[in-house]
Formats: structure tokens, C-alpha cells, sequence
């Protein structure tokens, strides 16, 4: 089954809730690039929880019957990235979150609110 981006997108973000991630952003980077539509960007507090967010976002997905396009990052466990085409994953330990800040980096990129599900 596909599921559409911002489903994909809303999905990764309520399994990422479920194993605690925290501090999660959704950008909308669908305008300025061709590479994604979105981004969600999740804290961990440990390499061990980034591994655990990690995993359930897969195992959410692939239950779904959607497998990531590619994964890296997972054995550092400091950043991990799972590539779902349409939605890419970045889940950090809060060093290099902020080390590499994606918010700031993609600063044009609309932010979605997650309160309203996806509606930016």
C-alpha cells in the first residue's frame, strides 16, 4: 500500500511519539527541492532511544507494507536517517541536532503544524 506524503510524514511522526521522541519538526521542503517533500526531524536522548525511534518508525511503515529506501547512520546511532522518497527521517542525539541544524539550514522550508495533523 502507498501511502501519500503527508500521511508517510504523519505516520513516521506519531511512531516516533510513541518510543518518546522528542522535540519533533515536520518541514515542508516539497517547493524548494526535488529531493523530498518532507522532513521530520526527531531528538533522541541517547544513541540507544535514537536506535528505538529509529526502529519503530520502520517497523510502523513496514507493517504498512512501506520499507525504507535506504538507512544510515543506525549503528553510530547518532543520526540516523531512514529515506522514504517522499518523507526523509532524521532522527539525532541532541548534540549533533544542534550541530548541524536542519531547521536553520532549510529556513525557507515552511514548518507544519502538527497540532491541526499536517495542515501548514
Amino acid at each position: 500500500m502507498l501511502l501519500d506524503p503527508r500521511t508517510l510524514a504523519e505516520t513516521c511522526v506519531k511512531a516516533a511519539q510513541d518510543t518518546r521522541g522528542y522535540d519533533i519538526t515536520v518541514l515542508d521542503i516539497g517547493r524548494l527541492t526535488i529531493i523530498s517533500d518532507y522532513f521530520v526531524i526527531v531528538s533522541g536522548r541517547s544513541t540507544t532511544h535514537v536506535r528505538a525511534v529509529a526502529d519503530r518508525i520502520q517497523e510502523t511503515l513496514k507493517e504498512q507494507g512501506v520499507s525504507a529506501l535506504r538507512r544510515e547512520g543506525y549503528r553510530e546511532g547518532r543520526w540516523v536517517l531512514l529515506d522514504y522518497g517522499s518523507v526523509i527521517v532524521h532522527v539525532f542525539v541532541e548534540e549533533e541536532r544542534v550541530f548541524y541544524n536542519l531547521e536553520r539550514l532549510w529556513g525557507d522550508a515552511p514548518v507544519v503544524s502538527l497540532q491541526a495533523g499536517l495542515q501548514t
